[in-house]
C-alpha cells in the first residue's frame, strides 16, 4: 500500500495539482456539507494534467452556477504510479483514512479490475471515464459507474466497415493485456455475424521493444490477410505504424482499421502521434457534437495551455461530464447518512487493512442519484449524459480516413441505423454511393481485395479421394517415367476454372485419400486441419456440413434411378388413341351427341334436312354433329341460333384435332424404348434387387424405402452397373438402379442404347420420400473465406461457354447426342391430354348450347302462348301434348317455307296437287300464304282445308291421327281468324 505521506510529498512537487486543490478547497461560500471525493490517477503523465484541469474547470462552472447549493465537493487526490498494484493501495488509502464517498478514476482498465472490488466490498462508488474494457463489466460489481464508453460498442460498427467493403477475414492486432483481450470475444463474434472471421490474432506486450514488433510485423507480411484491425493504446499503437510504415505494410493493398483507443489520441503531442506515419488509414471514434458550451470551453482550453489550437480530447471532456453528474447527484443524496460503519468488531482475528474495512452508508444512496441524471439536468459537453445500468449510453461514432494532414469524416454509424452518409444522413454502404473519395494506404483510389498470396505464403493443400470408379469425375494418374501423381477429371476441370475466375491467386497443392467406405472421413479431415480442401465427387449432405462449409454445388442434384428398356416398335397398333385420355375421349364424344341433339331441336321445325322418320331425323343429327369434326357436314342450317352454336363447335372441334394431331406426331416420332419399369414399390413388392454405388448415402435411402437388405446390390463402376443390369434378377443381376443424378448420366451417356434415367414413382399414397440432394460441391473449414469466394466462380463458370467445354471433354456429349436419343422421351410419364387441358373449350361450348337452347324454348313458349293459356284445351297434359304436337310440325310461317307457297294464292279451292290443302293418306299439308293476302281470302282457304280433312274423317273407316289432326288444325285456325277479325 502506498504510504499517504509519500504521495502528499509527490503532490507538494507537481505545483499545478497544489494549487488545483487550494483553489477547490477555497470555493465559493462555505458549503454547509462538505463531500469527500477521492481521485486516482498516474500523475506523472499528461493525461493526469489534462484530466485534473477538465475537473477544476467542471467544479469551478458548476458551483459558480449553483452558488445556492447546500453541498461541495471536496477532492482528494491520489498518484496510481502507473501501476496497478499502487492504484488498489491509493484506492484503499482513500477508504480507509479519507472516508471518501466516492472514487474518480483509474485511468486504464487494468488498474481498475481491483480497484473496483474494494468498491464493492466498502460500498464506496467507482466512477471512471477512461477505462473501457467489456471485462470490467463482467466483474459484477454494483458499485462500478462507466462514464464512457464501452469496447464493445465500437464492435458493430467495425463488422459494418467490413461487410460493406466485402472483407471476408481480418488480423487483429491488440496488446497483450485486460485493455486488448475484453474486446476480442466480442469483435470475433460481430465479425462472424457479417460472415467473416479473425484468422490471425496478433498480440504485442505493452512493453516490446521495436525489434520485437518488427518482426511480429514480418510474420504478418507473409499471410494472406492485408486487412488489420488494430486495438491497443496509443502509446504502444503509434509504435507499431511507424515499425509497418518502415517494413513497407502502409503500402498499396493494406488496410489498417483503428479503433478509437488510438483515434482519440491522433494529433496529441502527449505520444508523439504522427499523422505522416497514418496516411489512408480508417478510424472510429466518439462523435462531439458541437455546441455553444463546448466552444466557449475550448477557449477557455486555449487560455490555460496557452496555444492557439490546443482542443480538448474526449477524455477531458468525459471527465468534466462526469464531475458535473457527480457534484449533481451529491446535492440530490441525503446526507445524514454521510458516514462508515466501523466493522472492527466483525474482524477481531483480521487485523490487516482489508480486514479493518469500514462500509459507506452514504454510497448506496449516492450511486442510485448518479444512476438518475441524466441529459434533462445538464447537457454534457461530450453529448447526452446518461447511464443505463451504470454504463454510459450508446452514441454514435465517426468513421475517419486520414489523409494529409487531417482526419477527414468519410461517415457515420449509430446503433439503430448502422453506416450513415456523413452529407446526407442517409443509410448506405461505402461500395454504394461513397461518402467522398477514400485514399488508402499507398495513395491508392483503389479499394484493397483485402486478400493477397505474398511470394513466400503456403500453398492451399487440396484433399482429392482415390476413386476406383467413375473416374470421369476423379482420376489420379501417375506418371511412370517422373513418378508424379497428378488428379484430373471433371471436378478438378471446374476447380481449377474456379480458381482462375478469383480476384486473387490460389496455388493447390494436391494430396490424395482414399475414402475408405464413404466420403464423411475425408470431409472430416478438413475439420481437423488436415485439408485447407477437399475436391472431388463430394455429395453436400446436412451431416457433413456441421464439420464443414460447401461452395455452390457444379452438378444437377437429386437421386433418381436407372432401368434396362424394352422396344415397343411392334406394340402400337393402338397408338391413335394415346393423344388422349380416356376422359377426354368420353367428353368430347358425349358433346358431339349434345351439339347434334341442340341442332336438330333447331332445325327440325324449319330445315327439310333435319325431318322425315325418327331414324333419320337421328342418323341426321349425328352425322351432322360428328362430321363437323372434319368440317365436312353437308347439312345445310338454317337457324340462327343453330348457326351460334355451330360455329362456337367448330372452334372447339378446331382445337381439339389441331392438340390431337400435334401430340399424335409426338408420339408416333418418339423412340421406340421405353423403360420396363418405373414404380418403387413394385420392386419391393416382387423381391426385384436393386444396385446403389458403394460408399455413398444411397443404401441408407434405400433401406429408408424398405427395401430388404438381400435385395439390395454394390457397384463400384459404370461397368460393374452395366453388368449387373445386363444379367437381369434372374442370373443374379439388378432390376434397376439408384444413384445420384450425375453418376446415372454418366452411365446412361455410355449406355444411352440399354438404360433409361427415370423418376422413381409410388403409387401408393402417404408419405414419399424424398430424392432431392444438393449435388456435388467443395468442402472448406467452417468460415473460410474462400467458401463465398469460390462459390461465386463456380457460378461464372457454369455460366460460360467453358463449362460445355468440360462437359464435352469429360463426357463426349457432343458425340453422343447424334447416337443417343434424347432419355427425356423415354420417361413413361405419359403426356396424353386430358380434360383438364380443355374444360374451357367445353364449358365454352356448353354455355354457348344452353344459352341458345334457353333462347328457343322462351320464344318458341311465347309465340304459342295461347295454347297453355287457353282454357278450351282442358288440363296442362292435354296443352303441354298440343305443344309437342305443333313442336314436331313444319313451322310454316318460316322464310324457309314461304316461297313455296307464293304462286297458290290465285288457285281454285277445290283439292288438287297444286291447292294450299293437299289431302293425302299421309299427310295434310297447309301451305304459307303471302302476308298480303286479305284476311277474308285467307279465312276462306283454311275452311276448305278444314272442311276436307273432315270429309276425309268421315271417310275413313278406321281412326286417323292425321286427319284428326287437320281437323283440329283447321278449327284451330277458324279461331285464329276470327280473333283477327
Amino acid at each position: 500500500m502506498m504510504n499517504p505521506t509519500k504521495a502528499n510529498n509527490i503532490f507538494l512537487g507537481v505545483p499545478f495539482i497544489w494549487g488545483f486543490m487550494l483553489m477547490n478547497v477555497g470555493l465559493g461560500k462555505s458549503p454547509t456539507s462538505e463531500i469527500k471525493i477521492g481521485i486516482v490517477l498516474d500523475l506523472q503523465t499528461p493525461f493526469s494534467k489534462i484530466c485534473l484541469t477538465s475537473i477544476n474547470m467542471s467544479l469551478s462552472d458548476f458551483y459558480e452556477n449553483h452558488s445556492n447549493y447546500t453541498t461541495r465537493i471536496a477532492i482528494h487526490v491520489r498518484d496510481s504510479l502507473e501501476d496497478a498494484v499502487q492504484a488498489s493501495a491509493a484506492a484503499l488509502d482513500l477508504i480507509k483514512n479519507e472516508k471518501v464517498s466516492a472514487i474518480i478514476g483509474p485511468r486504464s482498465s487494468l488498474q481498475a479490475e481491483f480497484m473496483i472490488r474494494l468498491a464493492n466490498k466498502s460500498q464506496v462508488p467507482v466512477i471512471t471515464f477512461s477505462a473501457t474494457s467489456p471485462l470490467l463489466t463482467s466483474t459484477k460489481t454494483p458499485y462500478f459507474v462507466r462514464a464512457t464508453l464501452n469496447d464493445l460498442l465500437q464492435v458493430r460498427a467495425i463488422a459494418a466497415i467490413v461487410k460493406s467493403f466485402e472483407w471476408r477475414s481480418v488480423v487483429a492486432i491488440y496488446v497483450d493485456n485486460e485493455f486488448g483481450e475484453g474486446i476480442m470475444p466480442y469483435l470475433a463474434d460481430a465479425l462472424q455475424d457479417v460472415h467473416t472471421c479473425v484468422t490471425i490474432r496478433s498480440v504485442i506486450s505493452l512493453e516490446a521493444s521495436n525489434d520485437q514488433i518488427t518482426n511480429q510485423l514480418y510474420k504478418l507480411m507473409t499471410m494472406q490477410t492485408r486487412v488489420f484491425v488494430a486495438h491497443m493504446p496509443p502509446n504502444l499503437g503509434f509504435r507499431v505504424i511507424q515499425k509497418a510504415r518502415d517494413i513497407g505494410m502502409m503500402g498499396e493493398g493494406y488496410v489498417w482499421i483503428f479503433t478509437d483507443g488510438m483515434t482519440n489520441w491522433i494529433g496529441s503531442t502527449e505520444h508523439g502521434s504522427n499523422l505522416e506515419n497514418m496516411q489512408g488509414v480508417l478510424g472510429l471514434r466518439s462523435r462531439i457534437p458541437n455546441s455553444k458550451e463546448l466552444g466557449n470551453f475550448s477557449l477557455r482550453w486555449e487560455k490555460i495551455f496557452g496555444q492557439a489550437n490546443a482542443k480538448p480530447n474526449v477524455f477531458a471532456l468525459r471527465a468534466y461530464d462526469s464531475i458535473t453528474a457527480l457534484a449533481t447527484a451529491v446535492e440530490k443524496t441525503n446526507t445524514k447518512n454521510l458516514r462508515y460503519d466501523n466493522l472492527i468488531s466483525a474482524f477481531l482475528n483480521n487485523t490487516t487493512d482489508l480486514g479493518t474495512l469500514g462500509v459507506s452508508r452514504y454510497g448506496p444512496s449516492l450511486l442510485k442519484s448518479l444512476s438518475d441524471v441524466d441529459f434533462n439536468e445538464f447537457k454534457g459537453l461530450a453529448g447526452d449524459f446518461k447511464l443505463i445500468n451504470r454504463q454510459l449510453e450508446s452514441s454514435t461514432f465517426e468513421i475517419i480516413n486520414v489523409i494529409g494532414d487531417e482526419e477527414r469524416i468519410i461517415g457515420f454509424w449509430t446503433p439503430s441505423s448502422g453506416l450513415v452518409n456523413a452529407k446526407s444522413n442517409k443509410t448506405t454502404s461505402f461500395l454504394g454511393k461513397r461518402f467522398g473519395p477514400v485514399i488508402w494506404p499507398g495513395n491508392s483510389n483503389v479499394v484493397p481485395k483485402g486478400w493477397e498470396i505474398p511470394t513466400s505464403g503456403k500453398k492451399i493443400k487440396v484433399g482429392v479421394p482415390v476413386n476406383k470408379g467413375f473416374l470421369n469425375f476423379v482420376e489420379i494418374k501417375t506418371d511412370p517415367i517422373s513418378n508424379v501423381t497428378t488428379a484430373t477429371g471433371y471436378a478438378i476441370d471446374i476447380f481449377e476454372a474456379a480458381l482462375k475466375e478469383l480476384p486473387y491467386s490460389v496455388i493447390p497443392q494436391y494430396g490424395f485419400e482414399a475414402p475408405g467406405d464413404n466420403y464423411n472421413n475425408l470431409v472430416y479431415q478438413v475439420y481437423e486441419g488436415k485439408w485447407d480442401a477437399v475436391v472431388g465427387d463430394i455429395t453436400i449432405t446436412s451431416n457433413r456440413s456441421r464439420y464443414v462449409d460447401f461452395t455452390l454445388p457444379y452438378t444437377e442434384s437429386g437421386v433418381s434411378m436407372i432401368v434396362p428398356v424394352r422396344d415397343n416398335k411392334n406394340k402400337n397398333a393402338w397408338v391413335f388413341l394415346k393423344p388422349w385420355s380416356l376422359d377426354l375421349w368420353i367428353t368430347t364424344g358425349c358433346f358431339f351427341v349434345l351439339i347434334g341433339f341442340v341442332v336438330w331441336l333447331f332445325e327440325h321445325r324449319v330445315n327439310t334436312d333435319f325431318r322425315g322418320p325418327p331414324h333419320h331425323q337421328i342418323g341426321t343429327s349425328v352425322c351432322f354433329s360428328f362430321s363437323t369434326m372434319v368440317f365436312a357436314h353437308r347439312e345445310k342450317v338454317v337457324s340462327n341460333l343453330a348457326r351460334f352454336v355451330v360455329v362456337v363447335w367448330c372452334f372447339v372441334v378446331l382445337v381439339l384435332t389441331q392438340s390431337y394431331t400435334a401430340n399424335l406426331t409426338s408420339f408416333l416420332t418418339v423412340q421406340s424404348l421405353q423403360p420396363t419399369v418405373t414404380n418403387v414399390k413394385d420392386l419391393i413388392s416382387k423381391g426385384e434387387s436393386v444396385g446403389y454405388q458403394e460408399g455413398t448415402f444411397v443404401y441408407d435411402l434405400l433401406r429408408d424405402l424398405n427395401f430388404p437388405e438381400s435385395q439390395l446390390k454394390p457397384f463400384g463402376s459404370a461397368e460393374e452397373c452395366d453388368d449387373l443390369l445386363s444379367k437381369g434378377t434372374s442370373k443374379g443381376g439388378i432390376a434397376a438402379a439408384f444413384d445420384e443424378v450425375p453418376y446415372l448420366k454418366d452411365i446412361v451417356s455410355e449406355y444411352c442404347s440399354k438404360y433409361a434415367m427415370v423418376e422413381p414413382s409410388f403409387k401408393t399414397a402417404g408419405f414419399k420420400p424424398s430424392f432431392k440432394t444438393a449435388g456435388f460441391g467443395f468442402a472448406f473449414p467452417k468460415n473460410s473465406p474462400m467458401t463465398g469466394d469460390i462459390s461465386r466462380a463456380i457460378l461464372k463458370v457454369t455460366q460460360s461457354k467453358e463449362m460445355s467445354l468440360i462437359e464435352n471433354k469429360w463426357f463426349n456429349r457432343l458425340n453422343l447426342a447424334s447416337d443417343c436419343p434424347d432419355q427425356d422421351t423415354a420417361d413413361l410419364s405419359s403426356n396424353r391430354l386430358s380434360v383438364s387441358s380443355f374444360w374451357g373449350l367445353f364449358l365454352i361450348a356448353g354455355v354457348a348450347s344452353f344459352l341458345a337452347l334457353f333462347v328457343f324454348v322462351a320464344l318458341f313458349l311465347y309465340e304459342h302462348r295461347h295454347t297453355l293459356c287457353s282454357n278450351s284445351e282442358g288440363s296442362i297434359w292435354r296443352k303441354l301434348k298440343s305443344l309437342f304436337r305443333i313442336f314436331d310440325e313444319k313451322d310454316i310461317r318460316s322464310h324457309t317455307f314461304k316461297s313455296n307457297a307464293v304462286h297458290n294464292v290465285s288457285s281454285p279451292i277445290t283439292p288438287s296437287p297444286i291447292t294450299p290443302c293437299t289431302p293425302s293418306p299421309s299427310n295434310v299439308q297447309i301451305r304459307p300464304l303471302p302476308r298480303s293476302m286479305s284476311l277474308n281470302r285467307e279465312f276462306e282457304l283454311r275452311r276448305a282445308c278444314f272442311s276436307m280433312s273432315e270429309e276425309r274423317f268421315r271417310t275413313q273407316p278406321k281412326h286417323d291421327k292425321q286427319g284428326e289432326s287437320d281437323i283440329e288444325f283447321g278449327a284451330e285456325s277458324q279461331r285464329e281468324v276470327k280473333q283477327t277479325q
